[in-house]
């Protein structure tokens, strides 16, 4: 008597709960996932303080005359040592009772020089620096500093998370491959079944890590007591989860496709490098494009790049009401597309091992 299948949700409900169990609730994961939180946390909470640790100002200054006043109006913690002349405030450095001098000099643009055993450090030498006074017009325009962080931010976390969900997938695939346990589990699952199952596990296992990534920030933003408007970044935010996830479906589908080629370990490499490229692009696009409004737009509305892009260009406002979502249509489209033809592959491929199966084999071929 042949044992009917279960309900095709009912076993995708299987599926991934398999795989959660397996992939993400391992020890490596759990581990990995709570060093890489601990040091996001770290560098938000150290990052202000660094200049204080590697970059501070002298603890001791050495001034003549007017120069009392140029160190000063600095602001900062350093004591100040007054001498009489330029030749004790050598003396003072030379005998290291002061870090620095600054005496006066008539022939600089700012009135002082300075004397020292060691090179001072940058911050402390820039505040001494004539610059320009520049007033932004713009109000509403963005900082490019934390323009550029929020870039970063949305790329890494777009590249990481799907290189290495979508890893996750294909080493499963292979796995079962080489084990022959796909074909136990397809006399009990359909391989649609088993292909959506896969995605969803890792789809929800990603979104938890993102989630997890995000409030770690916060907290060391709250930690910090900065002041980024986080109001501004709500948006953003969300419309980087809502792209992501479908994203994230679509890169999947094609790890598990590419996997489904091959039936060992080491013939794997050569298949992901091509949707290990289209997950890349995107991240070394962002970032050096990220103050750049038509490549932005651009980058918009190719699939790929769309689950930063759109974010950024929310975040600038630089966008009709209507573009993330025409972004969101085109990508969630193609989604389905590559889903039809990951699907054709994996169910033709999976059964098949010995040498890699070519795409086109795989798509003219039935199971």
């Amino acid at each position: 008597m042949i044992t009917p299948r279960p309900p095709f949700w009912n076993s995708v409900g299987i599926v991934a709960q398999r795989e959660i169990r397996a992939r993400i609730l391992s020890k490596s994961f759990l581990i990995s996932t709570l060093i890489t939180l601990v040091v996001i946390l770290l560098v938000m909470v150290l990052m202000p303080r660094m200049e204080d640790f590697f970059g501070g100002g002298p603890d001791t200054v050495a001034v003549v005359g007017e120069a009392q006043g140029v160190v000063e109006s600095l602001g900062g913690d350093e004591e100040i040592l007054v001498l009489a002349d330029d030749a004790a405030a050598r003396d003072a450095v030379l005998s290291e009772e002061a870090d620095v001098a600054v005496v006066p000099d008539p022939s600089n643009p700012i009135g002082v020089k300075l004397y020292t055993l060691d090179e001072l450090p940058s911050s402390w030498i820039q505040m001494l620096s004539v610059s320009p006074t520049v007033e932004m017009l713009d109000t509403e325009a963005a900082n490019p500093g934390v323009l550029y962080i929020i870039a970063l931010g949305f790329g890494i976390v777009w590249m990481m998370s799907a290189i290495t969900f979508g890893m996750s997938i294909a080493n499963s695939v292979v796995e079962e491959k080489q084990t022959r346990i796909v074909e136990i589990l397809l006399a009990t699952v359909s391989a649609r079944a088993l292909l959506t199952g896969k995605i969803v596990g890792n789809s929800l296992a990603a979104l938890v890590q993102i989630a997890l990534i995000v409030g770690t920030v916060f907290l060391g933003m709250a930690i910090n007591g900065d002041q980024l408007p986080t109001m501004n970044l709500t948006a953003p935010i969300l419309w980087f989860v809502v792209l992501f996830l479908v994203g994230f479906v679509m890169v999947a589908s094609l790890y598990a496709a590419a996997a489904a080629l091959v039936s060992r370990p080491e013939d794997l490499a050569n298949v992901q490098q091509p949707i290990m490229w289209l997950v890349m692009l995107p991240y070394f696009g962002i970032i050096f494009a990220f103050n750049n409004p038509f490549a932005l737009t651009v980058m918009s509305y190719i699939p790929f790049s769309a689950p930063v892009a759109v974010p950024l260009r929310v975040f600038t406002g630089e966008q009709a009401f209507w573009e993330p979502f025409a972004s969101l249509g085109i990508l969630f489209a193609t989604t389905m597309l590559i889903i039809w033809f990951a699907a054709r592959i994996y169910e033709n491929a999976l059964l098949r091992t010995g040498k890699p199966v070519k795409w086109r084999e795989a798509l003219q071929t039935s199971a």
